[in-house]
């Protein structure tokens, strides 16, 4: 029973470790014509290649890890609501629990994908290392590259040597030591970056928040305990991958936080800070209020326009007869003037009229 686990794992395995030999042997192809074959930072350097091949690629599994996550605590209220309400049907609990994960698709595994996958990964490198320290070559490593590995040191420590099997060589117990603590300190860091700026206030509660604060503090101990039995390119991959993870999701947590959280509170501050630098106004301030404000001029009521005075038209010129016609009854005067002494007509009698 055991023989044949044991041969369906190498079966397994085995596609792996062609993988990952294959990459790690291309880059120390690179790096071993720089810095010499047999350099040991030939070979961590295949191993940091190595590892952000294996991260670059595994990008968009992060991607729905963070977006898993995120639905997972906004869904904390709803899923304290319904702890409530079926607190006392576990059975209930756990069928409601799950309709409400596939209504809003979330995946509450999704959060542990990356880590998953990268565990194959990791023991086919494991195994690389450790049997390239026996003298055993896996995948398409050659003997020569397999010695070379074997025998490569780095700061006098041999990079296929670990803490436990250092063999009394305090260079190693010290590299080993300090890698061990560089992998713990970023793994704690990870968890408590993401907790502390990407968690609201709601989601700090419940059974969601007890286990990331569980996650919080055993996985950096299990990867202390654990660590000493890695040789030090494995402590190496291992580093790398938790640096690449703190700063993947620094950025993430940075420019895109989840909602009701201090990361947005702080983005906020600086989405508003930098308007103000470029003088742009607030998105949520209306236009109305961003203008300078003028002083009210009371309005004058309009002044009517005065009527224009009627032309006065000029009298046409009449003659005296004409004028004596229109002179009323009662000023009429009946007097006729006297001719003039010369006996010149006046211009108003009629022509051929006997005046005398």
């Amino acid at each position: 029973m055991f023989s044949f686990l044991g041969q369906l794992g190498s079966t397994i395995m085995a596609p792996l470790y062609w993988v990952t030999s294959l990459i790690l042997s291309g880059f120390h192809t690179v790096f071993g014509s720089l810095l010499g074959p047999d350099s040991g930072w030939s070979w961590v350097l295949a191993i940091v290649g190595l590892t952000l091949v294996i991260r670059a690629a595994l990008i968009p599994l992060f991607v729905k890890q963070i977006k898993s996550s995120r639905n997972m605590q906004l869904l904390q209220p709803k899923v304290k609501e319904l702890q409530k309400k079926y607190g006392h049907d576990r059975e209930r609990l756990a069928q409601e629990t799950m309709k409400l994960y596939k209504d809003t698709g979330t995946n509450p595994f999704a959060s542990c994908m990356p880590i998953l996958l990268q565990m194959p990964i990791f023991l086919a490198l494991f195994r690389l290392i450790d049997q390239a320290a026996k003298g055993t070559a896996k995948g398409v490593l050659t003997d020569a590259q397999v010695e070379s590995l074997q025998t490569a040191e780095i700061f006098g420590a041999r990079i296929s040597a670990s803490f436990t099997k250092a063999d009394g060589n305090v260079n190693v117990q010290i590299l080993a030591a300090v890698l061990v603590l560089a992998m713990t300190a970023t793994t704690f860091l990870t968890q408590r970056q993401l907790m502390s700026k990407n968690m609201p206030a709601d989601a700090m509660t419940g059974q969601y928040a007890q286990q990331q604060k569980m996650l919080l503090y055993v996985l950096p101990v299990v990867f202390a305990v654990g660590g000493i039995a890695f040789p030090i390119g494995v402590l190496f991959y291992w580093t790398t991958s938790n640096l690449w993870t703190m700063g993947q999701q620094f950025y993430v947590i940075r420019n895109n936080p989840a909602p009701g959280t201090p990361a947005a509170k702080a983005k906020q501050e600086r989405d508003a800070a930098k308007r103000l630098r470029k003088g742009l106004p607030d998105p949520a301030t209306p236009l109305e209020t961003t203008l300078p404000a003028t002083p009210a001029t009371p309005a004058t009521p309009a002044t009517p326009a005065a009527p224009e005075a009627p032309r006065r038209q000029q009298p046409k010129k009449q003659t005296r007869s004409q004028r004596k016609k229109q002179i009323p009854a009662s000023g009429k005067n009946t007097q006729r003037n006297p001719r003039p002494a010369d006996g010149t007509p006046d211009e108003g009698d009629e022509p051929g009229r006997n005046t005398a």
